[in-house]
């Protein structure tokens, strides 16, 4: 077994890419061997993946092709190895053959690299890395070697579109052009799915990639920035409560309550209840108010649906450690403004009512009183909340004003009684 491995690893470095002894290596950059792609090749009897035929021929000179210009897709030596590819090419033997896979491999993971800024409420949301042997089966299995290359380099329409417009205008460097391809990489190709631009306060729904509509969003304030995050939305909350944050109760609610007494509370359809979960009716004339002000006692108000209700008509929850999700609102004024940094760090739509048609796939429910009434979707819908600071505008590459905020996985504190 010992000599079969050595001279495995003997046959794929013996190819002109590598100099022999006494030779010059015209192309001295060889990437770490993965013994993956010797494994992939032990089990099909070393038959070839790429120099099978003329097509198969042509799906390699199209890696070497996108490798050249994969740096801006993380691969660091991209020009060294699309020279490797481009010899293996010309030399055409078996050990050659391994060398287009391996350089195929380490550009296949590069697009699929892990994204850590994220949170994800959904671990499946996560990309996963890929074995060589299942990189190279996916190749093997498709009926078309050179579609399958196009489609995995694409990774989905609208990272297709922000790279190809980045190299166009020779920014394939910047390092927002990096930052929007590496989030965008969570975007799936196929299925449908949500995703909200949080730097353009904007959300689009796509399916299979393409974005089928729109809508504009208030995404939260500079204080208190909406989170990148991504998860699963599997149903549609109607006639929503609006679970008041501990700090504005202690901010806002609190020193008016201890102004106008707790008379107010019933004016603005707010009630006290036990938890969040029990929600037992608490009287709030037994409450030590200006100990709720002072941050010593906790307090758990709602406001009931209605009219001016904060969450509006219905809210889009998925799971999340920080209580972030996207709902309706009723203050349609703030859609108007070209900056729209408003929220504690929630996401309110522009026409909520249009994402619950798209995501139940037909018409809403009839309206009734019943409050926080969960409409189930038939499958669950993908979520994305991130951050571009550089994205595609009218066919052009453009940035969003500023530098890439650093953003914060916990909600912080505001001045305004908002989600």
């Amino acid at each position: 077994m010992r000599r079969h491995s050595l001279i495995s690893l003997a046959l794929l470095t013996a190819s002109p890419c590598v100099a022999q002894e006494g030779q010059q290596s015209a192309v001295p950059f060889a990437p770490p061997v993965d013994l993956g792609v010797e494994a992939f090749y032990n089990a099909r009897n070393n038959a070839p993946l790429w120099f099978t035929d003329d097509r198969t021929r042509a799906a390699a000179t199209r890696v070497a092709a996108l490798i050249r210009t994969s740096r801006i897709d993380g691969v660091t030596e991209s020009a060294q190895l699309a020279d490797r590819v481009d010899a293996a090419i010309k030399s055409g033997t078996a050990a050659d053959d391994r060398i287009i896979s391996q350089a195929w491999v380490t550009y296949a993971r590069a697009l699929a690299a892990p994204v850590s800024e994220v949170g994800y409420g959904d671990p499946s949301r996560q990309l996963k890395p890929q074995s060589a042997v299942a990189i190279l089966h996916a190749a093997a299995q498709a009926p078309s070697l050179s579609a399958h290359v196009d489609q995995v380099a694409a990774v989905n329409p609208i990272y297709a579109s922000l790279r190809s417009a980045a190299l166009s205008a020779n920014s394939a460097e910047n390092p927002q052009v990096a930052e929007s391809l590496r989030r965008l990489r969570l975007i799936p190709a196929a299925g449908r799915a949500i995703f909200v631009d949080i730097s353009a306060a904007q959300l689009m729904m796509l399916e299979d990639g393409k974005v089928v509509d729109s809508m504009k969003v208030v995404v939260g304030k500079s204080g208190s920035p909406t989170p990148e995050l991504a998860g699963t939305i599997h149903y549609v909350t109607f006639n929503p409560y609006w679970h008041i944050l501990d700090e504005v109760v202690q901010r806002k609610v609190a020193p008016v309550v201890l102004k106008r007494g707790v008379s107010y509370l019933k004016a603005a359809r707010y009630e006290t209840v036990s938890d969040w979960m029990k929600s037992e009716p608490v009287d709030p004339a037994t409450i030590d108010w200006k100990a709720v002000k002072d941050g010593t006692q906790q307090v758990f108000i709602r406001q009931r649906p209605g009219t001016n209700n904060m969450m509006g008509a219905m809210k889009f929850s998925f799971e999340n450690d920080q209580d972030i999700f996207l709902h309706d609102t009723p203050h349609r004024e703030l859609f108007a403004k070209a900056k729209r940094n408003y929220s504690l760090g929630c996401v309110r739509l522009e026409r909520a009512a249009d994402l619950a048609r798209w995501l139940l796939k037909g018409d809403l429910p009839p309206p009734g009183d019943t409050a926080e009434h969960h409409q189930q979707l038939t499958e669950g819908v993908p979520v994305y909340l991130l951050n571009l600071p550089a994205t595609v505008r009218d066919g052009q590459l453009a940035f969003a004003d500023g530098p890439v905020p650093q953003l914060k996985l916990a909600a912080a504190a505001s001045d305004t009684i908002a989600h």
